[in-house]
């Protein structure tokens, strides 16, 4: 071992993307500049992460709340939908509700409590004991709510969700019930034909209201999978993923990711000779510990990468080794046999004992996490990441 510094990920500023940019020469260039600039000297297997958020607007894809309405009443006609399971997300959902207040008559909207599916919390589980309300078996109607619960405002936000949500959908119109339960089939109570809005457990939902009888059930993910009067759309998530552009209209997750990433590393081969991988990159997966909001929103992390970012990592936990195999060893002699020892660990170490505390996590959701705390959310002017050293361990030099 000889060098110092392991994994390193530096944020690469770009130009502002635009609608119909070319962004494999955007980011090409972008990279090719800060490499010179930094004095970067490139390795085979280095990473570049994109976020999601720049392919999809070089990409065009986009809809309005007229799009969104359309679909919906395409599929739903004059039935009372009920919406089960959105997040409480203004970026999010806020958008996304409007479009299909828009194209419904009348809407039974269901919110999870005591958080909705990514940790934002309605109320707390200390006002739920205090209460003697088990949310497993409790449907609660909006009335019932307020009596127990008052008004409650996010943390961060601020805002009161139930009645922003509601007033949202009102103002386009459509009539709204509100209730509060965690079982899918509880809607079937009120309507039998269903919008499941919840991301991760999206498709058991869907299986236990078909299975319970429902008329229609669709997900998020089966709205705008084609263009509607010209719109964008997502094949494989539809409105999954989506994030508000304007008051009018949403960003929808990008299309077509694996060919980008294909395209980026042939641009990047080209101009280095190496031979890099390349992930599109949206939400990290990770929880904040004082929020307790699990980040990732999105469907996936990461929509498309190349072939060599796929699997898990195999490591071994080094404070593991040097308290059993390596214990009465110090200093170089350690040193040594701890590098032998990695040099010809096994490519599969599941289950080991060596391996125990090490992270059992796709590569491509660890990456993506890292580019997106690296990238941020706000200001920063980093939709490109450039990661090196990932895939080295101790005994690299």
């Amino acid at each position: 071992m000889s060098r110092t510094v392991g994994a390193v990920s530096r944020g690469i500023r770009t130009p502002i993307i635009r609608q119909g940019d070319d962004l494999v020469k955007i980011v090409s260039d972008s990279l090719g500049k800060a490499f010179r600039e930094e004095n970067i000297t490139l390795h085979d297997r280095d990473i570049v992460g994109v976020t999601e958020a720049v392919v999809a607007r070089s990409q065009g894809n986009y809809a309005s709340c007229d799009d969104i309405a359309a679909d919906i009443k395409a599929k739903f006609g004059d039935e009372t939908i009920g919406l089960i399971f959105p997040i409480l997300s203004r970026n999010r959902f806020s958008i996304v509700l409007k479009g299909i207040a828009r194209g419904a008559k009348k809407i039974v909207l269901m919110l999870s409590y005591p958080s909705d599916e990514v940790g934002n919390h309605l109320i707390s589980l200390d006002q739920l004991d205090e209460k003697g309300i088990d949310p497993w078996t409790t449907i609660m109607d909006e009335k019932t709510y307020r009596d127990n619960f008052g008004e409650n405002r996010h943390p961060f936000t601020q805002v009161d969700y139930v009645a922003y949500y509601k007033e949202l959908i009102e103002k386009e119109g459509c009539r709204v019930e509100v209730i509060f339960a965690n079982r899918a089939t509880d809607i079937l109570k009120y309507t039998h034909c269903v919008l499941c809005a919840d991301i991760h457990s999206r498709e058991r939902s869907k299986r236990l209201l078909k299975n319970a009888g429902a008329k229609l059930v669709l997900g998020l993910d089966e709205i705008l999978t084609v263009p509607v009067n010209g719109s964008g759309y997502n094949p494989d998530y539809g409105l999954l993923g989506s994030n508000k552009a304007t008051e009018e209209t949403v960003k929808l997750f990008p299309r077509n990711c694996k060919e980008f990433c294909l395209a980026l590393q042939s641009s990047l081969k080209e101009m280095t000779g190496k031979t890099m991988e390349v992930l599109v990159y949206g939400d990290g997966a990770f929880k904040d510990p004082r929020g307790k909001i699990w980040e990732l929103a999105d469907p996936v992390v990461s929509p498309g990468h190349t072939d060599g970012l796929i699997g898990l990592p195999s490591e071994l936990k080094l404070k593991y080794l040097a308290d059993n195999q390596f214990a009465d060893l110090s200093g170089e002699e350690l040193t040594k046999a701890m590098t032998e020892y990695i040099a010809h660990k096994d490519k599969d170490l599941m289950g080991s004992m060596e391996s125990q505390g090490t992270t059992p996590r796709r590569l491509t959701d660890l990456i993506g996490s890292l580019c997106d705390l690296t990238s941020g959310s706000g200001d920063k002017g980093t939709p490109v990441i450039f990661i090196q050293g990932y895939f080295d361990n101790y005994s690299n030099d």
